[in-house]
Formats: structure tokens, C-alpha cells, sequence
């Protein structure tokens, strides 16, 4: 269905991050819906608000809906509207006007502009920055216009997580609906997102990347499994800390494998696992492969290496070399 739109817009506040995106938002849909002829950019000095309403009162042989997008309207002084506020009276037909204010202090859209756009039948959004304490609802709000139903625990830990910022917040949202909708899912359908489901998609890569490591393992791949450990160890990680999430991935699977042959249905054997749906069905799968022998000897040797990292080794054989080993020995 093709978006609709209204004559007038104001978007105004002092979260410019989130004016910018709104501003950019809605010049794709602009461009989307009349081309770039259809669009017109009003910036610097072209922003002011007697070149705005001449352009609102000029005749124009442009087909389809015009797009007016007027940057700098904190600057604009009530006194300096009578001409715009004369062409929102009665604005022309197929056409949007949309204000933008990035505010600071006591640098705010006029008040005249604000009445104009309402009495035009436009829609005002205030944009503003966030006190820390409404963070949560207002991750739980932005997640909920991407199809995202986070639990009260989930937009607190990804708070807590990622910080304060929002640009940050939103980027962060905007990765966990990528990850957790799958291909040709309808973007109508709201995903349910827990506290858990968020530490593992906001995780540093370097965390990612060990439990990606703990998945060439169980997926028993050694090629792929030495590749990651070789970048891993590349890069700066120690043994010793790679070792609690990988041992905590493989005490997941073996659990699983237990559960599976003992009877349980895949969804008995996957509850409690912490990690998104989708990795839930492939570690299943995996441990479903590796069967619970093999993933319990791949389970001790890690907790064995775990206690010689304490003590720099054993037998003269490096950490590096006794997980080649155990990659060797284990996953083929």
C-alpha cells in the first residue's frame, strides 16, 4: 500500500539524530513516491520563510504529489511568518511541506509555525532527548514501530548495555530485527525479544565471535574451528577467556543431545537456552549430530585445558597447541 501523507509536517526537538533520520526518512519516501523531480530542498539561506511560502503559491507542472523539505526552522522568527502562514491557509493540492527543527536551549520553532501546520491539518512530532530513567520505555516504544514486543528486562538490559545514547539504542534495535526476522517473514508480525535474546545480539564482536567459534565446534567443522580460534588468538584474546563462553555453548548442546535421547521434544530440549530462536534450532541440530558421548568428551577436555590455563600448560605443550588438539581430535 503507498504511504499517505499530509499537507504540513514540523518536526522539532533536541534529539537531532533522530530529526536527521526523520528528515531522511521521509526524502526516500519523497523520491520513492514522485521521483526526484518531485522534490523540492529548501537549506541555508533558501530556507527562509518568505522563498518557503512563494514556492507553496507557485504554479507547477510537476506530475504526482510535490514535496517541500525545509531544513533551519528553529532560526525563523514569529514576525517573519505572515506570508507563510497566509499560503498554509489554504495549501495547494498533492503537495507536503515538511518543517524541520533541530532545537538547542532556547533555540526552538516558532509558535506561529506550530499553529500554521495544525491549522493546515498537518501533524507536529517533538523529538526530544531522553532523561535516563524513561529510557527503557522509550526503547520499548522505538522497538515497537520495527516489529519488536521487548519484555520490560529486555529494554533494561539493552540500556544497560549499550548505554545512553539513542542513536546507539536505535542502531542496536534496528540489528536485533534484522537478526530475528527471517527471510520472507511478514514485518507485520511482532517478534518477541527477552533479556537474554538481547546480550546475545548486542554483544561486542569479539564476544560474537567466540560463541561463533564455540559453533564451528559443534557444527564439526575444524577447518572453519581453527580458522576463527587462529583469528581470535590474532587479535589479542586469551585462552583462558574464550574458554567460559565456549564451555558454557558446549554444556548447552550437551544438555540438549541428553534431552533428545532420553525423549524430550525439540522444544522440552531447547527451553532454558538463552540465545535467539534461530540459533536455538541450529545448536539443536548440531547436538542432535554430535549425539551426548561425543559432545561430553569435548566437554571435558575444555573443562581439563580451562584448569592448565591456571598453570601455563602441562607437559610442556602450549594452550594454543592442546585446543588444536582438541579441534583434531574432537570435532572430526
Amino acid at each position: 500500500m503507498a504511504p499517505s501523507f499530509k499537507p504540513a509536517y514540523l518536526i522539532h526537538g533536541d534529539d537531532h539524530g533522530r530529526v536527521g533520520e526523520r528528515r531522511a526518512r521521509l526524502r526516500a519516501l519523497a523520491e520513492g513516491a514522485s521521483g526526484a523531480g518531485g522534490l523540492e530542498l529548501f537549506e541555508g539561506d533558501s530556507a527562509a520563510p518568505d522563498t518557503v511560502a512563494a514556492a507553496l503559491n507557485a504554479m507547477t507542472i510537476a506530475l504526482g504529489r510535490r514535496f517541500l523539505i525545509v531544513d533551519g526552522v528553529e532560526r525563523w522568527k514569529d514576525k517573519e511568518l505572515d506570508a507563510l502562514v497566509g499560503a498554509l491557509v489554504d495549501p495547494p493540492a498533492e503537495t507536503t511541506v515538511a518543517f524541520f527543527a533541530r532545537e538547542d536551549g532556547r533555540v526552538k520553532a516558532p509558535k506561529r509555525l506550530h499553529e500554521a501546520v495544525r491549522a493546515a491539518g498537518g501533524d507536529i512530532a517533538a523529538e526530544e532527548t531522553v532523561k535516563p530513567w524513561d529510557l527503557p520505555k522509550w526503547v520499548s516504544a522505538r522497538g515497537r514501530e520495527l516489529g519488536l514486543d521487548l519484555s520490560a528486562d529486555a529494554a533494561r538490559a539493552l540500556v544497560a548495555h549499550v548505554g545512553d545514547r539513542q542513536q546507539r539504542l536505535l542502531r542496536e534495535l534496528e540489528k536485533i530485527e534484522l537478526t530475528l526476522r527471517g527471510p520472507g517473514q511478514d514485518p507485520r508480525t511482532p517478534l518477541e525479544v527477552d533479556a537474554e535474546t538481547v546480550l546475545e545480539i548486542s554483544a561486542p564482536s569479539s564476544q560474537r565471535k567466540v560463541w561463533t567459534f564455540a559453533d564451528g565446534l559443534l557444527a564439526g567443522d575444524p577447518a572453519r574451528a581453527a580458522a576463527l580460534f587462529g583469528e581470535l588468538r590474532a587479535q589479542g584474546d586469551r585462552v583462558g577467556a574464550m574458554l567460559f563462553s565456549v564451555a558454557g555453548r558446549l554444556r548447552d548442546a550437551h544438555r540438549v543431545a541428553a534431552a533428545l535421547e532420553a525423549g524430550s521434544t525439540p522444544a522440552e530440549a531447547k527451553r532454558g537456552l538463552r540465545m535467539p530462536p534461530r540459533a536455538q534450532d541450529v545448536l539443536l541440530a548440531d547436538a542432535r549430530r554430535m549425539g551426548a558421548e561425543r559432545l561430553a568428551r569435548l566437554v571435558v577436555a575444555m573443562a581439563e585445558l580451562e584448569a592448565t590455563t591456571h598453570g601455563g600448560g602441562r607437559g610442556g605443550v602450549s594452550e594454543d597447541t592442546r585446543m588444536l588438539r582438541i579441534i583434531g581430535e574432537l570435532v572430526t
